[in-house]
């Protein structure tokens, strides 16, 4: 059993992103190319966003902390901390309302 503290990692990804000149910063905490499930904490400081792209496979997104967009064509659903957001088989973007921190889960 492997344990971690999503809380502990939000905060570290937040100063990461508020580092960098993207303005994000991500860490897969569980998957990965080898395994069917991946899960991945992403951080974006206000302002910033995940530009339109196709989903690999089934996803959610759930909000740790802070609020987002997430968008698809014409749809547009906000998430705050503690929204789970099950993501659109279609073209998507995420924009960050404020700081946030999200977990994203994919189903390869």
């Amino acid at each position: 059993m492997d344990k971690k503290s999503l809380t502990a990692l939000a905060r570290q990804q937040l100063k990461l992103a508020a580092g960098a000149s993207s303005g994000r910063s991500s860490q897969t905490v569980y998957g990965g190319h080898a395994r069917s499930l991946r899960q991945t904490l992403i951080a974006l400081t206000a302002g910033q966003g995940m530009a339109e792209h196709d989903s690999p496979g089934e996803a959610t997104l759930l909000v740790l902390e802070g609020k987002l967009n997430l968008v698809s064509g014409d749809d547009a659903w906000k998430g705050s901390a503690g929204d789970f957001l099950v993501i659109p088989a279609a073209r998507h973007s995420v924009e960050a309302i404020d700081d946030v921190v999200f977990l994203l889960t994919v189903a390869m």
